[in-house]
């Protein structure tokens, strides 16, 4: 993996605005998802970011449901899906008119008029059998797509997302195996083609964990600090399992408290999550550190030290909000977290996925004010770009 040895390199989370039929859901024609992965490719080069991906136009948009098509062993049925969760958290209670408005009105989701209103996964998950990989070819069309886009645009590393397991088990009820761990390790040692399909394909494998930390606010504040950190460090122990055959420099870890417009007020600390981070197999982290809520946690990097050889990707540009952050405060960001843990050790990212978020206008100019941030603090941190 790039460090940023020369100046600040830039990066972002995932999900980028693409043609709406690439976000419907519905399967997209080859050359129709080429054409959309060559675009979104040269639009991100434009923007200046150095380490891209297709945009995760291959996956429909949605960093976890795809998933849904890779796996046996699961049957579905007509339910709430993660809207039960949503719905039980102490920030639902709080602001439950809120909530009830901006569900209905669309805008609690999605803030843009290039993709359709997506609303989770509105089915339950049953798993009835063994669970087994079956993505193989949807993986190698995404490998495929994304390298001919990246060789008519060359530039620098790109990556492919996937999802951790303890994400993929929320709304899943085990059927089949006879614990919650072995249904867990069953999982992991079905993703594991997938990992290890992207890595060997030469790219980066970013897995993303958004349920770990959004979960203390439905089902941890039951268990309490101690157990719910404990919950999370087993699942972190089972996503290690799967990633044991891929090299810690492929990969990079994102870990969110769900991308949704609302309060976020019950939202567990990072300083919470840190070492939960941490633990994760994966040589880059991905966190939120640019919106309202988070934007304050930069300062446990103060007290508490980087393992050797990690890098830090924290949000500098954020999806929470339409104001397109100005250059000098994207730089400020990315200068705060240099400071403290050595500027090679640093890579600007956005605090999550922009496709769905936010207006594709609005995506865009973020991540232009992304790079034009980091090449003023490249300056400021004394590089001689």
């Amino acid at each position: 993996m790039r460090r940023s040895t020369d100046r600040i390199l830039t990066t972002h989370v995932g999900a980028l605005p693409g043609p709406a039929e690439t976000w419907s859901g519905n399967a997209v024609a080859d050359d129709v998802l080429e054409a959309a992965v060559e675009e979104v490719v040269a639009r991100q080069r434009r923007a200046g970011v150095d380490i891209v991906n297709e945009g995760e136009l291959t996956k429909g948009g949605n960093w976890v449901s795809f998933i849904n098509s890779r796996l046996s062993g699961f049957e579905s049925q007509p339910g709430e899906g993660t809207f039960k969760l949503l719905r039980s958290s102490r920030d639902w209670v709080e602001f439950d008119d809120f909530y009830m408005k901006a569900l209905a009105g669309g805008t609690l989701f999605e803030q843009t008029a290039s993709a359709p209103v997506q609303t989770s996964r509105v089915v339950d998950w049953r798993c009835t059998a063994p669970i087994r990989y079956t993505g193989q070819a949807s993986l190698q069309r995404e490998v495929r797509i994304l390298r001919g886009a990246l060789g008519r645009t060359p530039g620098g590393d790109a990556f492919l997302t996937s999802t951790a397991p303890a994400s993929i088990e929320v709304g899943r009820t085990n059927e089949c195996y006879a614990s919650e761990k072995e249904f867990l390790y069953g999982l992991a040692d079905a993703l594991k083609e997938e990992y290890e399909g992207i890595a060997a394909s030469g790219l980066l494998l970013q897995v993303d964990d958004a349920w770990l930390p959004a979960l203390w606010d439905r089902i941890g504040v039951g268990m309490g600090k101690a157990n719910y950190r404990k919950y999370c460090l087993q699942r972190v122990e089972v996503l290690n399992h799967a990633l044991q055959n891929v090299p810690e420099e492929q990969v990079r870890y994102h870990l969110c408290w769900g991308s949704w417009h609302g309060p976020h007020a019950h939202d567990i600390p990072m300083a919470d999550m840190l070492d939960v981070m941490l633990a994760v197999k994966a040589q880059a982290y991905l966190f939120e550190a640019a919106n309202a809520r988070h934007e304050h946690e930069y300062t446990l990097w103060e007290t508490r030290r980087l393992p050797e050889g990690k890098i830090l990707a924290p949000g500098v540009v954020t999806h929470s909000t339409p104001l397109v952050e100005h250059p000098e405060l994207v730089s400020q960001r990315i200068q705060r977290f240099a400071n403290l843990v050595g500027r090679e050790n640093v890579i600007a990212s956005t605090d999550c996925g922009l496709g769905l978020r936010c207006h594709a206008q609005i995506a865009w100019a973020k991540l232009r004010a992304l790079s034009e941030g980091a090449a003023l603090a490249s300056r400021a941190l004394g590089y001689k770009a």
